[in-house]
C-alpha cells in the first residue's frame, strides 16, 4: 500500500483524549493496522514524568517508541521534532503516532501548526483525533452527575473544540440511545468535528477512522480560544504519580504477578474512594525481570470503577518489575500515601523496592510556539 506523503516525508498522526479515554490502546491498534498494510511506524509517547507504561507496553510488541517526559508536546516542541528524527533515523517510519499527555490540550496551534508550517518539508500532518471515553464524557457534558472539578473540565471541553475528529471509544459501555445522546452533545461542542465510533479493545469500528487519520490532511479548523491561567489552573488540580517497583519473591516462592497487579491498583482505588478523590487514570504493568516482553498490564479510569486487565501473565514470576502511572484530582501527598499503603502491604508479604518514585502536580503549559492556520 502506497502512503498518501511524497518525497520522503513521514506522516505524523496526533492521538489525544483525555486520561483514561484509550489512546494508548487505539495508538498501538493503529500501528497494528499499519503493519499489516505494510507499512512501517514509529511510536512517540509523552508525560510530565518518566517511567511510563506506554512505553513499556508499546516496547513489549517490539515497536519503534521514543519518549518525551517532563512536559508536553507544546512545551517541548523541540524534543518531539528530535524524538522524530530519530525515529526516522533509525526505522524510517511510514508514519509517526504521537500521543500527548492527557491533561494537555491547544494542540493544533501548538504542535500541528508549527509541524507544518515550520517542517512541512519532513512532515505530512494528519487531522487532529480526540478519543473520549463515553462514561467521562457524559459526565463532563452535563448528560451524568459530574465527578470531576469544573475547572479540569475546562482541559476536557477545550480538547473537544479543537478536535477535527471525535472519536467515541467504549462503544460497549452505553447502549444506543445514550450513544445518540452524546452523539447530539459532542456535536452542539465541536460542530466542525468528524464524530466516529469504535472499541479499540476489541478492535471493532476502527477502520474508518484508521482510514481517515491514514489518509487526511489536518486543515486546522479548530483552534480553540484558550485561557491559558483557567488551563493552567485546572492541570494544577490533578496530582501525578510515576513508581517503578521491583518486587520479589518471599523464601524463593513465585507469585501471581498478575494478581498482585490488581491487588495493588485496588487497594490504591479504595485509598483515594475512602477520601473522596476523583481518579482520572491509573495504569500499571508489571514485567518479569530481565524480560520486558512478558508483562501484565491493568488500567483503571473512574474511582468507582475496577481495574480491568488487558495482558496476562502466563507464569508465576520469582521477581518482576512494576511501573505505576497514577493522576487524579488530589493533591501529589494524597496519591503518595495512597501509594505508599498499597507498598506496604506488599511489603508484609515478599520484598518490594521503590526503584523510582516521583509526585508532583504539572506545571503552567508555556508552548515553544502558538500559530494561527494560515488563510
Amino acid at each position: 500500500m502506497q502512503r498518501e506523503t511524497g518525497g520522503g516525508r513521514a506522516r505524523y498522526v496526533m492521538i489525544g483524549g483525555f486520561l483514561g479515554a484509550g489512546k494508548t490502546t487505539s495508538m498501538l491498534r493503529f500501528a497494528e493496522w499499519l503493519t499489516a498494510r505494510g507499512l512501517k511506524v514509529g511510536l512517540v509517547t509523552n508525560d510530565q514524568g518518566g517511567s511510563l507504561v506506554d512505553t513499556a507496553l508499546a516496547s513489549a510488541r517490539q515497536l519503534p517508541v521514543e519518549e518525551i517526559v517532563g512536559g508536553c508536546f507544546c512545551c517541548r516542541f523541540n524534543s518531539l521534532v528530535e524524538a522524530a528524527d530519530a525515529l526516522v533515523g533509525s526505522a524510517a517510519p511510514d508514519v509517526l503516532i504521537a500521543e500527548p499527555v492527557g491533561s494537555c490540550t491547544d494542540l493544533v496551534a501548538t504542535v500541528s501548526l508549527p509541524l507544518e508550517q515550520i517542517y512541512g518539508d519532513r512532515f505530512t500532518v494528519a487531522p487532529v483525533s480526540v478519543v473520549v471515553d463515553p462514561l467521562r464524557a457524559e459526565r463532563v457534558l452535563g448528560l451524568a452527575e459530574a465527578s470531576l472539578s469544573e475547572h479540569v473540565c475546562y482541559i476536557y471541553r477545550k480538547q473537544l473544540e479543537e478536535a477535527e475528529i471525535i472519536v467515541i471509544n467504549k462503544t460497549d459501555l452505553v447502549d444506543a440511545a445514550r450513544l445518540d445522546r452524546l452523539r447530539e452533545a459532542l456535536a452542539t461542542v465541536a460542530p466542525e468535528a468528524r464524530i466516529e465510533t469504535c472499541s479499540a479493545r476489541d478492535g471493532s469500528g476502527l477502520d474508518p477512522w484508521f482510514e481517515q487519520m491514514l489518509e487526511g490532511r489536518s486543515h486546522a479548523s479548530a483552534i480553540a480560544e484558550i485561557d491559558y491561567d483557567e488551563y493552567a489552573h485546572g492541570e494544577s488540580l490533578l496530582g501525578w504519580l510515576n513508581a517503578e517497583l521491583l518486587i520479589g519473591s518471599s523464601d524463593a516462592d513465585e507469585f501471581d504477578g498478575t494478581q498482585l497487579l490488581l491487588e495493588v491498583m485496588q487497594e490504591i482505588r479504595q485509598a483515594l474512594a475512602a477520601n473522596g478523590h476523583e481518579i482520572a487514570h491509573m495504569k500499571a504493568t508489571l514485567a518479569v525481570e530481565g524480560d520486558p516482553f512478558e508483562l501484565a498490564a491493568a488500567n483503571l479510569v473512574r474511582t468507582d470503577d475496577a481495574p480491568a486487565v488487558s495482558h496476562r501473565l502466563a507464569e508465576p514470576v520469582d521477581i518482576g518489575r512494576m511501573l505505576l502511572n497514577l493522576r487524579a484530582e488530589a493533591s501529589p501527598d494524597v496519591l503518595q500515601a495512597a501509594v505508599e499503603q498499597a507498598l506496604a502491604t506488599v511489603r508484609s508479604v515478599r520484598p518490594c523496592e521503590a526503584v523510582h518514585l516521583e509526585h508532583f502536580r504539572p506545571g503552567k503549559p508555556v508552548p515553544t510556539h502558538r500559530l494561527a492556520a494560515r488563510s
